[in-house]
């Protein structure tokens, strides 16, 4: 809330009719007040791509229940992740501060202490708030997410990862968690909520679910010869049908109209693309393009898409513009809401930009572990992306989007000059590693480093 600023002296006369003007209204306002807000669910999943959703047109039928809740709010076709790695990803979508910025570039270093974010603006504004979240490298201790919400639950019951560690928890454990917490809020709710639950399937290893193998078109009877593609996509149906429960606790105790939702992913994965499996280390698009979805029904009109360019920044700005709020000028995101609450099209950003680091640290990883984890930074502008690898003397790599979207042809062979926009932005990202790095030294435990191993952050 801003505050005012001290009439004049030769208004002076107004202020205290003003003043008593505003003070009935106030009084006028009943104490339940904050409820003109709507409740807002984030739900996020770890390594989702865009292309294996079927309302992104996919051809296995992955995602009923995402799909029907795409339809009735906006869905993004060209959104992109600032980083493809989770906790990167997820503290830029909740700080909408790129990682050079908020400091936690690499899974197990946390982001500066005390950031302006969404949920601290909410929490502000009354909000109740909470997350809930089953990937190890989101513990409060390795990404200092804890202090943005009121109640931050770890969810690690499970020993998802070869029966070794719990570090995980499925989508049915999170979605109990937070069906819970829902049931426990004080009747009648007296401020609004804001909850975020972050799913971990479909993250390798991709376990195969013979339940949903049929629907899929997929031998059932046949999991231990089922190819990766395959497994990921029952794990994709798997955690559908959770979101699916979810969506229907919150529907069941929050009339559509008070309630606001976002779905998106932290980032994708690349399944054997350009000859490498998982994420992080490159800046292609199945690494980088996310489902992206905002609904918010009868204000968001039913079937709404956005083409034009967009980025996880923009999460925070975009949903705090529907509420009628200004965002901070530390957020760096754009804010859709004026396209999103009516039927006419409208141009965002024109580029976006994005930066790709090694996975985790080992122990301390020295004082400069975030410049000395920098792999490539890339930049995108309609239908053209263009990525500088910092492993192989500044490599630089350009893309026609349109027509190679599996970025298999580079335009840029044999041409060395880096444009001035991306040299401007490894310059930014450089410099910011370098006051991060002024940050304590962080050390990671030795049960931190076996779980974030497991987990193909760190190699051997």
């Amino acid at each position: 809330m801003t505050q005012q600023q001290s009439p004049s002296r030769g208004r002076g006369r107004w202020a205290w009719p003003l003043l008593a003007l505003a003070l009935a209204s106030l009084a006028a306002e009943p104490a339940g007040a904050a409820r003109r807000f709507p409740n807002i669910a984030i739900i996020t999943v770890d390594t989702l791509r865009l292309d294996r959703l079927s309302g992104y047109g996919y051809e296995r039928p992955t995602s009923p229940n995402v799909d029907r809740l795409m339809a009735r709010g906006a869905r993004f076709t060209q959104a992109r992740v600032v980083e493809p790695l989770t906790t990167p990803s997820l503290c830029s979508m909740l700080t909408s501060l790129y990682p050079h910025e908020h400091a936690a570039t690499r899974n197990g270093l946390a982001m500066r202490p005390g950031l302006t974010s969404l949920p601290t603006i909410l929490k502000r504004r009354r909000y109740q708030t909470a997350a809930f979240v089953g990937n190890w490298t989101l513990r409060d201790r390795l990404s200092g997410l804890g202090e943005h919400f009121d109640d931050y639950r770890e969810v690690f019951t499970r020993k998802r990862w070869l029966g070794l560690f719990n570090a995980e928890a499925t989508a049915d454990d999170l979605t109990a968690q937070a069906v819970a917490w829902l049931d426990d809020l004080e009747q009648p709710q007296r401020a609004p909520f804001l909850i975020w639950v972050h799913y971990v399937e479909p993250h390798a290893p991709y376990r195969f679910h013979a339940e949903h193998a049929a629907a899929l078109g997929i031998d059932a009877s046949n999991g231990g010869e089922a190819s990766p593609h395959e497994r990921y996509d029952t794990e994709v149906a798997f955690v559908d049908r959770a979101i699916g429960e979810l969506l229907e606790a919150l529907r069941a105790r929050v009339p559509a109209e008070d309630l606001l939702i976002v779905f998106v992913a932290d980032h994708g994965e690349s399944l054997g693309e350009h000859g490498y499996w998982g994420h992080g280390r490159h800046l292609y698009d199945v690494t980088l393009l996310v489902p992206f979805a905002i609904i918010w029904e009868p204000r968001i009109p039913p079937g709404t898409v956005v083409d034009a360019l967009a980025s996880n920044l923009d999460l925070g700005p975009t949903i705090l513009g529907l509420l009628g709020l200004p965002s901070p000028e530390s957020f760096r995101g754009h804010d859709w809401s004026a396209v999103l609450t009516s039927e006419a099209g409208g141009d965002g950003p024109r580029r976006t930009f994005h930066q790709a680091h090694k996975g985790a640290i080992r122990g301390s990883g020295g004082q400069r572990a975030r410049k000395n984890g920098l792999l490539e930074v890339g930049m995108v502008t309609p239908g053209i992306k263009q990525i500088l690898n910092l492993r192989r003397a500044q490599r630089l790599r350009r893309f026609d989007l349109n027509a190679d979207p599996g970025e298999v042809s580079d335009l840029a062979a044999g041409d060395g000059e880096l444009p001035p926009a991306l040299r401007a932005w490894l310059a930014e990202v450089r410099a910011g590693l370098e006051t991060a790095d002024l940050l304590p030294a962080p050390a990671l435990d030795e049960e931190s480093v076996e779980k974030l191993k497991a987990l193909g952050y760190i190699d051997d």
